[in-house]
């Protein structure tokens, strides 16, 4: 009866310190509040500044933002672990501040090319156009002066995207993927070293500096236009110096679209098919947005799609080479190491004193 009555008050005891305990709160459900708030705080203070100043365009600047957001997004992890970001970006920083350099010392190496552009649009598009070029041809039926339309603001956003996309893209695939990162980064590295070369041995003059020097009829350049409905002037400020202070005749390849196209190409193996075409639309809303915009001709755009296709082709082979080169060696590596040498497997595996019949 003791024993009895012990057990019964051990088992009230414990029954009365369960109800008194309050819930556990599972560690995910903090770890998340944590990272929505911060993620609240780094937004603000994004939109604050792009309304103040403008897009983060200089590299540095840009990757303070997105460092910030890696820090918001895993505020979870230990702070040793941000700086792998660092580690990972910094070079790319490096090689962005050298091409952003580069491109304004490429402005007057060589006399520009303006009229073999002018003949392709013309060859390509003239039964259409009335015998001009794209650009000419938009503007005379879409543009009006006195006021902002609808489809320029659109063309402002698109415009903008391109600063935008690539980087939010490969931030995505930092934090999820490093492998998926790095076929990534190497692919854009390779595509804008190309750009950047071409600009040095083949400078050419977009449609707005062919109009200024009187090579073609009057365009205006309408890329940052939209902007104005807004009354967003601020946030358009450093895109707009930067235009300023960039390569004027860097029109051929078009990396704005080749960039868009990039994107799109490098994840539409992950998507169902019945998207592509939606995702098809975004490299040919850039497409209209530079013709319109008085930013590039239509064979600029061309040459840019060729450049990706080649950049996927040779770092696509480039890679498999790579893989196939280290296999071999990792290979050759095990065959050294092994006590037979070269000798056979069922060799190496029969026991001293033994041989295997050759039949």
């Amino acid at each position: 009866m003791t024993d009895q009555l012990s057990v019964d008050g051990t088992a009230e005891r414990a029954a009365a310190g369960a109800e008194s305990t309050p819930p556990q709160r599972p560690a995910g459900i903090g770890r998340f509040r944590n990272r929505r708030w911060c993620l609240i705080g780094w937004s603000v203070l994004f939109v604050a500044a792009f309304l103040a100043f403008g897009l983060p365009t200089d590299p540095g600047y840009a990757f303070f933002w997105l460092w910030a957001f890696t820090v918001a997004w895993r505020i979870d992890q230990p702070w040793r672990s941000h700086l792998l970001f660092l580690r990972d970006w910094i070079p790319v920083i490096i090689l962005l501040t050298i091409y952003n350099l580069s491109r304004g010392f490429a402005n007057g190496i060589r006399e520009p090319h303006v009229t073999e552009l002018i003949h392709a649009d013309e060859w390509m598009f003239g039964w259409a156009t009335g015998g001009t070029v794209p650009t000419v041809w938009l503007q005379q039926n879409l543009y009006d002066p006195a006021r902002v339309q609808w489809w320029e603001v659109v063309v402002t956003y698109v415009y903008f995207s391109h600063f935008v996309v690539a980087l939010a893209a490969a931030i995505v695939l930092w934090l999820t993927s490093r492998p998926r990162w790095a076929a990534f980064m190497r692919r854009w590295f390779v595509l804008s070293l190309s750009g950047l070369i071409t600009y040095f041995l083949y400078p050419a003059a977009p449609p707005w500096w062919a109009a200024v020097h009187q090579y073609l009829e009057p365009v205006e350049r309408l890329s940052l236009r939209g902007g104005q409905e807004f009354g967003m002037h601020g946030a358009f400020s450093l895109i707009r110096l930067g235009q300023l202070a960039a390569n004027p005749v860097a029109a051929i390849p078009s990396l704005h679209t080749a960039f868009a196209l990039f994107v799109v190409l490098f994840f539409l193996r992950n998507v169902r098919r019945r998207w592509w075409p939606l995702l098809l639309l975004y490299p040919l809303a850039m497409t209209f947005t530079l013709v319109y915009s008085g930013e590039h001709y239509v064979i600029d755009v061309l040459v840019g799609w060729a450049y990706v296709v080649g950049v996927f082709l040779i770092t696509g082979w480039a890679e498999r080479w790579w893989r196939n080169w280290r296999s071999r060696r990792r290979a050759g590596s095990d065959a050294d190491r092994s006590p037979t040498g070269n000798a056979s497997p069922a060799l190496a595996e029969a026991p001293p004193g033994r041989h295997l019949d050759a039949g």
